[in-house]
């Protein structure tokens, strides 16, 4: 199934990160986009939701400089950028590999495209990651880690579901019962003629 190979690339991008676990530390693709193409994407995906991850932490220590947090917000709007556009190109993907389905007259259109649901995918990945930590942290308390146990057995729920609903959409897409329609994200905040701020500086 489409999901167990996405959910084991996220959680090898997050244990790859992990070992330097630094921002700063350079990109390598583990897969080729020319053999495996959505392997490739999806780890890029995973990896920009990681750092961002990282760099949202980092902005909320309350001492942070002014600077740097201005700085770091600039990062943080161009990885939001970076994660747009890559979930575009698994939604251009998925409308390449289904271009010849048939689609049947009752078909239906979903709520999300498929890549704006492994998105969330993604995430989640990064949740339980995380949450899982907190469940054998050293430093902390019984009750803390007994209450992120409960949190985290949500979320490992959460994902079952998600990967089956993810599994379903593309196999209806595939039988032709569920059609695609992405909508790009015409996001206004970074074009310099339609943000009146970007405009003003021309």
């Amino acid at each position: 199934m489409f999901s167990e190979k996405a959910n084991s690339i996220f959680q090898e991008v997050i244990k790859t990160y992990k070992v330097l676990n630094t921002v700063d530390q350079s990109f390598i693709n583990k897969y080729n986009k020319d053999e495996d193409l959505i392997a490739h994407l999806l780890y890029r995906k995973c990896w920009i939701d990681t750092v961002q991850w990282a760099y949202e932490d980092i902005i909320r220590d309350p001492n942070i400089d002014p600077v740097a947090a201005l700085k770091l917000k600039r990062m943080i709007d161009a990885s939001n950028q970076d994660r747009t556009d890559t979930v575009e190109f698994i939604d251009s993907y998925f409308l390449d590999k289904y271009k010849d389905v048939e689609v049947k007259p009752n078909a239906k259109i979903n709520s999300e495209s498929p890549a704006w649901a492994i998105d969330r995918l993604s995430i989640l990945a990064l949740k339980i990651y995380h949450m899982h930590l907190e469940t054998v942290r050293e430093d902390a308390s019984d009750a803390h880690k007994a209450a992120c146990q409960t949190k985290l057995n949500v979320l490992l729920e959460q994902r079952v579901d998600l990967s089956t609903a993810i599994d379903d959409l593309l196999n209806d897409i595939s039988n032709g019962d569920k059609y695609m329609k992405v909508y790009k994200q015409m996001k206004m905040y970074n074009d310099d003629e339609l943000n009146p701020v970007l405009r003003g500086q021309k």
